[in-house]
């Protein structure tokens, strides 16, 4: 078990906060409210568990420039009332970012179920994966 400091778990409930807010907003038609405060906390809770300078650095690298213009720019749009577009340019800009550590999460997931069809899919899904 990783220990973790009072911080990171405060960032951890940040998180996991930020995304109980961001599935109730879209569950509600897609509240901006809603949607605006998850990702705030979403984002407070990234920088609560691997730090500020690492959080900076992992957002404004030069690959990911396109994710991070993406995601903040629907964050800005979320924050003016426009949350359908909005998400949508997250949920690129998201994708973009974090593409490289879907292969890792799918054979996680892979290992942790025992189910013989999704073990089996779920590792291939992340086995198939590059790392860029």
């Amino acid at each position: 078990m990783v220990a973790l400091s009072d911080f990171q778990r405060i960032g951890v409930g940040l998180v996991g906060f930020g995304l109980f807010f961001l599935l109730f907003g879209i569950l509600l038609y897609f509240d901006s409210v809603l949607l605006a405060f998850g990702n705030l906390l979403f984002l407070s809770g990234l920088v609560f568990i691997i730090g500020f300078r690492r959080t900076f650095t992992f957002f404004f690298q030069r690959p990911k420039l396109k994710g991070t213009s993406f995601f903040f720019g629907g964050l800005i749009v979320v924050l003016m009332r426009w949350p359908i577009l909005g998400m949508l340019l997250e949920a690129y800009g998201f994708i973009s970012l974090f593409r490289s550590f879907f292969p890792v999460v799918f054979g996680f997931l892979g290992s942790l179920a025992n189910i013989p069809l999704l073990s089996q899919l779920l590792q291939k899904m992340g086995d198939s994966g590059s790392m860029v």
